[in-house]
């Protein structure tokens, strides 16, 4: 029997803040995301849950599909009460949009745009909260759902499939084009058969079942059934040109798909207007037609309903496009930079939603650069300590040794037996030493600009040039007219003439406030008539 979870979430750690709708949201909300998707027919509608299984919602809100019982818009996430705890593990959505999820426990909730019966609630009522979708499926622990632009399906765990809404090209397969108000069960040719797999075209439906076999339904006006012909089929129809081979997952993009044997070849069929069957031309296929095959073994497809763009990762992890990417029409599969196929939705489809309900837990897994930055200051692992104003800090030498030129020359002039375990610290403040040997873990500097003047001296005796620019930075980005001058002296004293030309401006500019402040007269003698004769040729002093 086929392995239902070959659509399981991405295992690879996907930065969210690809997807430009994620930018809105401060980096404690984007940490706090366990899993996300982005809907919507511009992309700008997000769902995601946190680590606590808290439910966020942001965005547009077209059609009340946010769920947050108004129609108004959100640049804050609001917390959707109703599902928080409920461990959502499937999730879809339409064109409306309306959107679809299942729980672990094979609830099926949905909301948003109803005009067809896509939620499934028996009315054409707008849906403006997540409501419980009832009929048929109160007995049935549902692990997966799929949606078309406004047509629904489910899938239980004993492999029974439900289709409702939408049924103008005979979408929900029950053999008719009336629309379906509540879920009712596939049947004809499924009847007996145990589902395994379900995906969604605009208007067309496919399935696998457990044998490998692939069926399809509803509209097939570019063969996107892979019949070989494109007349719309109201029942359920066994996909023959896959005679002999075992599908292990299907895919839909708007009006073509994709389908994966269980030995990792891939076939295409349908609409090919931008190229996303991948076969070198825009002729559409009304028959599974075998791509990739110069490449090595595929083992993920990745298309959505709402774009023409198709995506699949190899064996080794390589991770091919084609179709629309921005615009372009790709049409041979093309090697990406990308880590997993999500990435490709997010920087290359129109619009840039997301393909399937985006796993972005850790798994307890730590990065090399998220482990050194845990490890900082830690006395359980460290194997130097640093006392600066009497204070310890804990370091590794290995670590110092290859992130630092001055820490380098400094361990290979002790003799082993020699080194010491604690390194005192004189001619730098905490604060300014705990900053630095920080940055040698994380690669990045917290600091008001006064301490960052006294890092900016350290970056300057260690010879650590990208890290007197980040000071420089943050000194540019705290100037005040109070601390104007002492900045500029800094930049002085530090040779950093970048710094020193801004401060000089800036001090030029807010002439009259800065020679009223205490650092103004303070300034040393020769510093001071240095800026008097250079602020006079600027004109400074002029009427």
């Amino acid at each position: 029997m086929l392995n239902r979870n070959i659509m399981t979430h991405s295992s690879i750690m996907v930065d969210v803040g690809k997807w430009p709708i994620f930018t809105l949201l401060s980096p404690q909300e984007i940490a706090s995301i366990r899993k996300a998707c982005v809907f919507g027919t511009s992309a700008n509608e997000a769902i995601y849950i946190t680590h606590n299984d808290e439910v966020f919602v942001f965005g547009l809100n077209c059609s009340n599909c946010l769920g947050t019982g108004d129609n108004q818009s959100t640049i804050v996430p609001k917390k959707l009460e109703a599902l928080c705890g409920k461990k959502i593990s499937s999730l879809s959505y339409g064109s409306g949009p309306h959107v679809v999820l299942c729980t672990e426990d094979g609830e099926v909730y949905a909301w948003g745009h109803n005009g067809y019966s896509q939620l499934g609630n028996g009315t054409t009522n707008q849906g403006i909260t997540p409501v419980q979708v009832c009929t048929n499926l109160l007995i049935k622990k549902v692990v997966e759902v799929a949606c078309g632009s406004h047509h629904s399906m489910a899938l239980s765990f004993d492999g029974d499939l439900y289709a409702w809404g939408y049924n103008n090209c005979g979408q929900v397969g029950s053999g008719s084009t009336a629309n379906q108000p509540t879920p009712r069960r596939v049947s004809n040719c499924l009847q007996g058969k145990m589902v395994v797999g379900i995906a969604c075209g605009q208007t067309s439906s496919m399935a696998v079942v457990n044998n490998g076999e692939v069926y399809g339904w509803g509209y097939n006006g570019n063969g996107q059934l892979g019949l070989g012909n494109n007349g719309n089929q109201l029942t359920p129809c066994r996909v023959g040109a896959l005679h002999g081979v075992c599908i292990l997952q299907i895919a839909c993009g708007y009006a073509h798909t994709l389908a994966l044997t269980d030995e990792g070849l891939l076939y295409a069929w349908g609409a090919n207007t931008y190229g996303q069957l991948g076969t070198g031309n825009k002729s559409n296929q009304l028959s599974p037609m075998q791509i990739m095959m110069e490449k090595e073994r595929v083992v993920e497809i990745a298309a959505c309903h709402s774009a023409h763009t198709s995506a699949a990762k190899t064996q080794s992890g390589q991770v091919y496009m084609w179709g629309q990417c921005r615009g372009q029409s790709v049409i041979l599969p093309h090697l990406t930079h990308f880590a997993c196929t999500d990435d490709v939705f997010a920087c290359f489809a129109t619009p840039a939603v997301m393909w399937r309900l985006l796993s972005v837990e850790h798994e307890d897994f730590l990065t090399v650069a998220e482990s050194l930055k845990k490890e900082f200051d830690s006395p359980e692992t460290s194997d130097l300590k640093f006392r600066v104003d009497g204070k310890y800090i804990h370091v590794h030498k290995a670590v110092l040794k290859i992130r630092c030129e001055h820490f380098r020359t400094m361990f290979q002039s002790y003799w082993n037996e020699d080194m010491k375990e604690v390194i005192e610290i004189d001619q730098f403040s905490y604060p300014v030493y705990r900053a630095f040997l920080e940055y040698l873990y994380t690669d990045s500097v917290d600091l008001p600009p006064e301490d960052a003047i006294g890092l900016l001296d350290l970056a300057t005796s260690y010879c650590e040039n990208r890290l007197k620019k980040l000071c420089q930075h943050i000194i540019k980005r705290g100037i005040t007219v109070e601390n104007a001058f002492s900045l500029l002296s800094a930049a002085v004293r530090y040779d950093a003439e970048d710094l020193e030309e801004f401060c000089f401006k800036f001090c030029v500019n807010h002439l009259t406030e800065v020679t009223q402040t205490t650092a103004f007269w303070q300034m040393d003698g020769r510093l001071l008539k240095e800026f008097i004769a250079k602020a006079s040729k600027c004109g400074a002093f002029k009427n």
